[in-house]
């Protein structure tokens, strides 16, 4: 029963994509994903390989998103489809566009790959629709073209509507939820565990608990000073969201333009490696974001680097540093990084993980030219960098590679055929 009595309230949808992978992976197979047991796991990585996604037949079963391979009960029968990111970001896309025939793109958030924001307020009047019948419209959509069903939340914020969707919706016969601030107090103050609330996670329930609080009433009738002293600015965001405020709206999230740009890659090894293997990756890791710097038309003014070390020595190194100026010439940034690597990480310790940032970026004009720089060779460089870009772009990522790249230990051919750190080519499972 969605109250509407109040004709300045302002209504959002929250639509998740069920097992959006799995899903996807049983449509393909001609498969019911909920009457088909299916994980979205790389075999080849073992029995430790982590389920990207399992299909809603095997949730009723008891097996966890996110869970190992191994995890998965013995008397389980089930298809395991290697992860193919191309062709979920392409359904994603097609998704979209389902959405773009009933709600303009200014209204649209995309959250994820499987996830998107709708303010429909206007659309109420527009289609002579409640939001309920708005939300049916969009997903029925969706599952008549694509065979993917979805759940939702509808709030009367954004906030809301997110909650409405990660608990109220799982509780609804339709997969449909919905919340205002008095229903909010109603139903959801008093939820335990609080990490089943948006944008609170282990690191802050644990602090929150180390103050007696622990669902978000708790948070509403805290002292404000001990919260903000706890939480710095964080603390606003908390006190708002106890008491199902969210000032933010999808018209702020397009409008907003941050202070400070950066790009940034990181890379799981499939195994420990060491000093010297790992330097290798590293090159091969700079080289490729400074592709992407040059192609943005970006310089940048700083890096940064974090090294993970291997399960058995959890102690993480790394730094951020200043460059001179601003550039995205190849060879000076990868030598920057190469100190830094040098300077911070420990030599005798199996690495599993490598981070990367490039910081502070302008655009392109903004290149600095001191005495030191020699200004043509920059200029080959920045057209021979050009001319990578031109040909990977035709003719695929590992169309043209450098030859540290085919040394024992490189990741770079395997990591260029994939799409967020996984599979993304399109051979059948």
């Amino acid at each position: 029963n969605i109250n509407m009595q109040n004709s300045t309230q302002k209504f959002y949808l929250c639509i998740d994509l069920k097992s959006f992978y799995a899903s996807v992976e049983c449509v393909e197979r001609g498969l019911d994903p909920f009457k088909s047991n299916l994980v979205v796991a790389d075999s080849s990585r073992g029995n430790g390989s982590v389920c990207l996604a399992v299909s809603p037949r095997l949730k009723e079963l008891g097996v966890k998103n996110r869970c190992r391979v191994f995890e998965i009960p013995k008397n389980i029968e089930y298809i395991v489809a290697k992860p193919r990111m191309k062709l979920y970001m392409d359904k994603s896309a097609e998704i979209y566009s389902i959405y773009l025939k009933y709600i303009s793109p200014e209204d649209i958030h995309v959250y994820s790959v499987d996830e998107c924001f709708f303010d429909i307020t206007d659309y109420i009047k527009l289609y002579e629709k409640n939001p309920y019948q708005i939300a049916k419209t969009l997903v029925d959509a969706v599952f008549e073209k694509t065979g993917i069903s979805a759940t939702v939340g509808i709030g009367t914020n954004m906030f809301l509507a997110k909650v409405a969707l990660d608990i109220t919706a799982k509780h609804s016969d339709d997969g449909v939820g919905w919340l205002d601030e008095q229903l909010f107090k109603k139903t959801i103050w008093y939820h335990k565990p609080i990490t089943d609330i948006w944008n609170i996670g282990p690191g802050i329930a644990k602090r929150l608990e180390q103050m007696g609080i622990f669902d978000l009433h708790g948070i509403s009738c805290a002292d404000q000073s001990k919260l903000y002293k706890e939480f710095g600015v964080n603390a606003e965001l908390l006190i708002d969201h106890s008491n199902g405020i969210e000032p933010c709206t999808i018209a702020d999230i397009h409008s907003y333009k941050t202070k400070t740009k950066s790009l940034s890659n990181g890379q799981i090894l499939m195994q420990d490696y060491d000093y010297s293997k790992s330097l290798l990756v590293l090159k091969e890791m700079v080289d490729k974001l400074v592709l992407e710097l040059v192609e943005n038309r970006y310089v940048c003014g700083g890096i940064g680097l974090e090294i993970r070390y291997s399960k058995e020595r959890r102690k993480s190194t790394g730094a951020s540093k200043k460059l001179t100026g601003f550039t995205n010439s190849q060879q000076k940034i990868r030598h920057e990084f190469e100190e830094l690597f040098v300077k911070t990480t420990l030599k005798d310790v199996p690495i599993r993980k490598i981070y990367i940032s490039l910081n502070d970026l302008l655009p392109e004009e903004y290149t600095t030219i001191d005495f030191f720089t020699d200004v043509e060779k920059e200029k080959k460089e920045h057209e021979l960098l050009d001319a990578v870009i031109g040909i990977k772009r035709k003719f695929g990522r590992n169309s043209i590679l450098k030859g540290m790249s085919y040394q024992e230990g490189s990741t770079a051919m395997e990591r260029n055929k994939m799409i967020g750190g996984h599979n993304g080519g399109e051979e059948d499972n």
